[in-house]
C-alpha cells in the first residue's frame, strides 16, 4: 500500500477496503501534482478504532512527512477536507496488531493555486515569473525589476518577468543547516521616483530548500509589501547509464541491450544539478522482469548500500557528482526474456561524513532521522539474454 502519485485526480483507500484492513502495516502515499496547483483531500467514509486514535489513525501532512506541517490526525468522526499550501501532500495509514476495521476510503483532486507569481526549482536554476499585470497594478514597472545582482537581467515579455536564477551565481546565497541545503536570491521592484517616494521598494525572496525527499521552494515578500507565500516541490534529476568497460569511456546506446550470461554490466549514475557541493551514492538496486512492479518478483544487487550480489561492485569517480558501480548477469536473466533495474541513488552534502554516501552499507532504523541526504529512483533497462549467449569472461 502507498506509493508516490501524480495524477491530477484519483481516489485512496485502506488496503482490501470496504472490507477489513490488515493488522501492522504503516502506507504513506505521496501526492504530487503539477507545479502552481494545490491538492484537495476529502474523506468519504472513516471505520476504525475510535477513542485517542493511538492504534489506529490517518495523518495527513502539508507536504513531505518528515518536514511538513500535520494538517491533522484522525480515526473517526466528520469526513474532513484538506487543501495544501503547495502541490504536496502525505497521507499516512497506521494500524496496530489489535482491532481491524473497514478503514477508509478519500478523493484527491488538483485545483489551481492561483497566484500572479510562480516558481519552479529546476535541477540548475530557479525559474521564477512575475506578472507584468500585477506589477502594474501594484504601481510597479516591469523595467525596474532586478536581482541582488543587477548584472543578472530578467526576460521581459508583453505578459511577464521571468528570471532563470542559478544557484551558483547571480548573488545567490547557500546555507547548509542540519535537515536542509538552503539557496536563496532577492528580486527588487525599485519604487518609481528618486527624492520623493510614496511607495516602498518590494523585496520577493525567493528560495529552494533541499530536503530529505524533495525540493522545496519558498517565496514570501518582505518590508510589509505584498504578502506572498508560494510552496512547490520536485525532485532531483538523476539518469543512469551502461558502459561497456570499467573505463566508462564508451555508453551503451542500444536499447534493449543485449548481454551474455555472467557478463560484467558497468553503469553510471549521474546527477544533474549545478551546485557543486553534492555527492552521489548508490543506496539500493533491485533486478524485476517487470518495470512497473519490484516486489512480486525481484533480485535484489545492493540493498541499504549493502551488497546482496558477489559481483556487486563501486569504482572510483572522479566527480562528486557521478556514481559508478558494477555488477553481474546472474542466473535471474536466464528465466525471463527481458529484466528492468531500478536503482534508489543518494544525493548528500559533499564533504559531508556522517551522511549515507560516506558511510556505506549500514541497517536502518524503521525511520531514518538523518535528512541531510535526498533518495532518488531511477527505472533502466530492458536487458535482453543474447541469443544462444555462453558464459562471458568478461571481468
Amino acid at each position: 500500500c502507498g506509493g508516490s502519485i501524480s495524477n491530477s485526480s484519483g481516489m485512496l483507500q485502506s488496503p482490501n477496503y470496504p472490507g477489513s484492513y490488515p493488522n501492522n502495516i504503516d502506507c504513506v502515499w505521496e501526492i504530487q501534482v503539477k507545479n502552481n496547483f494545490r491538492v484537495t483531500l476529502t474523506f468519504r467514509d472513516i471505520a476504525m478504532q475510535s477513542g485517542t486514535c493511538q492504534h489506529d489513525y490517518i495523518e495527513v501532512y502539508d507536504g513531505p512527512r518528515h518536514s511538513s506541517p500535520l494538517l491533522g490526525r484522525f480515526c473517526s468522526g466528520s469526513f474532513p477536507t484538506y487543501v495544501s499550501s503547495s502541490n504536496m501532500m502525505t497521507v499516512c495509514f497506521h494500524s496496530d496488531s489489535r482491532y481491524s476495521f473497514r478503514g477508509f476510503q478519500a478523493h484527491y483532486s488538483s485545483i489551481p493555486a492561483g497566484h500572479n507569481t510562480t516558481i519552479l526549482c529546476l535541477p540548475d536554476y530557479m525559474h521564477v515569473v512575475v506578472s507584468r499585470d500585477y506589477l502594474q497594478s501594484q504601481g510597479y514597472s516591469a523595467q525596474r525589476v532586478t536581482l541582488n545582482d543587477n548584472r543578472c537581467r530578467p526576460t521581459v515579455t508583453s505578459q511577464e518577468v521571468v528570471f532563470n536564477i542559478p544557484y551558483d551565481g547571480c548573488g545567490t546565497t547557500r546555507e547548509e543547516n542540519d535537515d536542509t541545503i538552503d539557496y536563496s536570491n532577492t528580486i527588487r521592484v525599485a519604487s518609481p521616483g528618486y527624492i520623493i517616494k510614496r511607495k516602498k521598494n518590494i523585496h520577493l525572496h525567493v528560495g529552494c530548500k533541499m530536503l530529505r525527499k524533495t525540493w522545496q521552494q519558498v517565496m514570501y515578500a518582505a518590508q510589509d509589501t505584498v504578502e506572498v507565500n508560494e510552496y512547490q516541490f520536485g525532485r532531483y534529476d538523476m539518469n543512469i547509464t551502461f558502459y561497456d568497460s570499467p573505463a566508462f569511456q564508451r555508453e551503451v546506446r542500444s536499447s534493449p541491450y543485449f548481454i551474455d550470461l555472467n557478463q560484467n554490466l558497468y553503469l553510471q549514475a549521474c546527477l544533474h544539478s549545478s551546485d557543486p557541493n553534492l555527492i552521489v551514492g548508490v543506496d539500493t538496486c533491485v533486478a524485476s522482469p517487470d518495470p512497473h512492479d519490484f516486489n512480486t518478483l525481484a533480485y535484489d544487487i545492493v540493498r541499504n548500500g549493502c551488497p546482496r550480489d558477489p559481483s556487486y561492485a563501486t569504482y572510483y569517480s572522479p566527480y562528486s557528482h557521478f556514481a559508478r558501480f558494477k555488477f553481474n548477469a546472474f542466473e535471474f536473466m536466464s528465466r525471463h526474456p527481458s529484466v528492468y533495474l531500478r536503482c534508489r541513488m543518494m544525493v548528500c552534502r559533499l564533504g559531508d561524513f556522517s551522511s549515507r554516501c560516506y558511510r556505506g552499507c549500514r541497517s536502518r532504523p524503521k525511520r531514518d532521522t538523518s535528512s541531510a541526504e535526498e533518495k532518488v529512483d531511477v527505472v533502466v533497462g530492458p536487458l535482453r539474454l543474447r541469443e544462444g549467449s555462453a558464459p562471458s569472461r568478461n571481468t
